[in-house]
């Protein structure tokens, strides 16, 4: 009994770390497969260029993943980088407003918009993905307003900003690196990261165990525009302007990134480090390969969509299978506990 109990558990335990490592496995048959097919994609030069290239989505990702680690959901992002960005531009261009002024007021604006999510959610209290969506289509429509849908270039001393490199490494990898592992250690080091894994994990258990749900929830919408904002400033450094399409999708990029990277949607699960940076160099990678294999453009979003779909396939099995990995490993101690209670039984009938 106690064998076959053991085998069930050793083959439940490859399959969950097949299900939970799988991505770092595609990731690098991705690598030996690009690799194969041209030669210029395993180059230093290539590598440099997929990190620069998802640079912006990771700093815009973290305030989303934390949002989505509480059981709530911010599809506004995109938007917030839209309209922030677009206001410190034109602070610049039509105001003469100093960079070094207008861009801690994009920042700015980003948290109060991600603020304003907050109340929607917690004062309001509508739905998170209704309120997110909502906000998603107005600010929208306000930035395009504000900037009259035309292409807004920003000055040239931050268009440099945007190439700017140390060594072989450019400068907004280094940067968002950075970021990544502050976000990481605010996750996992303070009280207020580790009050939002007990809220993804139950809001009313979190409560009763003290922990002050709304502000907490508040506090991570905020965080998200503040991300969102930081994100696209640095997509204003690399194109070199706001463009009415500035955001479009990049709530879905971000979540792909969450999602791929272990990011639970359910809640309560998941990590900055590695998982983000798992995420960015997935959709990185795959990206630049079906490039540099001259793919259809249009087969990135397909892939994608398959990708983020198994993704989602898989955290739901690992939950599956993590549930029937703790109910095997409590049967022995169940069956003992029985065989215990039926020998007092007996020697108290005796």
């Amino acid at each position: 009994m106690e064998m076959k109990i053991v085998r069930k558990k050793q083959h439940l335990d490859i399959r969950y770390f097949i299900v939970s490592q799988g991505f770092v496995i595609a990731v690098v048959l991705c690598f030996i497969v690009f690799s194969i097919i041209s030669r210029n994609f395993m180059t230093l030069k290539n590598m440099v260029r997929i990190l620069h290239t998802i640079a912006p989505l990771l700093i815009l990702a973290p305030g989303l993943a934390l949002v989505i680690m509480e059981g709530k959901i911010d599809i506004s992002v995109g938007s917030i980088a839209f309209l922030s960005s677009g206001l410190g531009v034109m602070l610049m261009v039509h105001h003469n407003i100093p960079s070094y002024v207008a861009l801690p007021l994009i920042v700015v604006v980003g948290f109060i918009l991600g603020a304003l999510n907050g109340l929607l959610v917690v004062v309001l209290k509508i739905n998170p993905l209704i309120a997110t969506m909502g906000m998603m289509f107005a600010l929208r429509g306000v930035a395009l307003q504000l900037t009259n849908s035309m292409v807004l270039s920003i000055p040239k001393e931050l268009q440099r900003l945007g190439y700017a490199n140390i060594g072989t490494i450019y400068i907004d990898v280094i940067i968002a690196v950075i970021i990544l592992l502050l976000a990481h250690f605010f996750h996992v080091r303070t009280p207020f990261g580790r009050h939002i894994m007990a809220i993804g994990n139950g809001a009313n258990i979190a409560e009763q165990l003290g922990v002050k749900v709304p502000k907490v929830t508040f506090l991570t919408f905020a965080l998200s525009g503040f991300f969102a904002s930081l994100g696209g400033i640095f997509v204003l450094f690399q194109v070199g302007a706001v463009t009415p399409t500035m955001g479009q999708g990049y709530e879905f990029n971000a979540i792909a990134l969450c999602v791929i990277g272990g990011i639970s949607l359910m809640g309560g699960e998941g990590s900055i480090i590695p998982g983000l940076l798992l995420g960015g160099v997935t959709l990185g990678v795959i990206e630049n390969g079906l490039n540099m294999v001259g793919a259809s453009p249009y087969a990135y979003a397909f892939v994608k969509g398959g990708v983020i779909f198994i993704a989602m396939y898989a955290d739901s099995i690992k939950r599956v299978l993590r549930k029937t990995r703790i109910t095997i490993t409590e049967e022995p101690f169940a069956s003992a506990a029985g065989q215990d209670h039926k020998k007092s039984s007996v020697l108290s009938n005796k």
